[in-house]
């Protein structure tokens, strides 16, 4: 099965290709044909996710699936959340967003923290959602060097290891995007 993926960041494809479906091939942006930057306007994961799914189906009519992730912290009463990606501008730059999270920190004690991933799938025209979370906590400096994003920060309950510590075989049997992939898998085995 053909799926186009709304996203052409390579980690985040090169991740959710780990725990796809051999049955699934995943199909980018611009292997899409679609060069233009899709809009993520919204105030919820949901909404964007949802967004950026209905704009390429639009354009191709093809399945195609849209993921939306934000680091929800307790302490900012949720944010970055929504605004996770460009939390520190709109350049999009993963140190300045980490700086600006533990700037904000530095005197809060409570740092528990979850991700959340929301994939936005338009199957045979019908819309779907799946949902993955895991719970954390913010640690006081970055540790690791893979992954993307706040990983170097993000600290799994019951972990070791920072998503950027932790071996990709790891984090991808236990992450956010994982738990939401798999309910996608799910999904679409059923439809097979």
């Amino acid at each position: 099965m053909d799926i186009i993926i709304a996203s052409n960041n390579k980690y985040k494809i090169k991740e959710i290709n780990a725990v796809m479906a051999e049955s699934v091939r995943l199909i980018s942006l611009s292997e899409a044909g679609i060069k233009e930057d899709i809009p993520e306007n919204a105030e919820t994961l949901e909404d964007n996710a949802l967004e950026k799914a209905r704009f390429v189906h639009r354009k191709t009519g093809s399945n195609v699936f849209a993921d939306d992730t934000g680091l929800e912290v307790d302490a900012l009463k949720g944010a970055p959340g929504v605004y996770s990606a460009r939390y520190a501008g709109q350049d999009k730059n993963p140190d300045n967003n980490i700086e600006r999270l533990l700037k904000e920190l530095i005197n809060h004690k409570n740092r528990k923290a979850r991700f959340r991933t929301v994939i936005a799938l338009i199957y045979d025209n019908n819309e779907y959602l799946f949902e993955g979370v895991i719970n954390g906590v913010i640690i006081m400096e970055k540790k690791g060097h893979k992954g993307f994003g706040y990983d170097p920060v993000f600290l799994p309950d019951n972990e070791d290891y920072t998503f950027a510590e932790m071996p990709a075989q790891r984090k991808n049997k236990i992450s956010h995007r994982a738990i939401a992939i798999q309910k996608l898998n799910d999904f679409l085995s059923s439809r097979l």
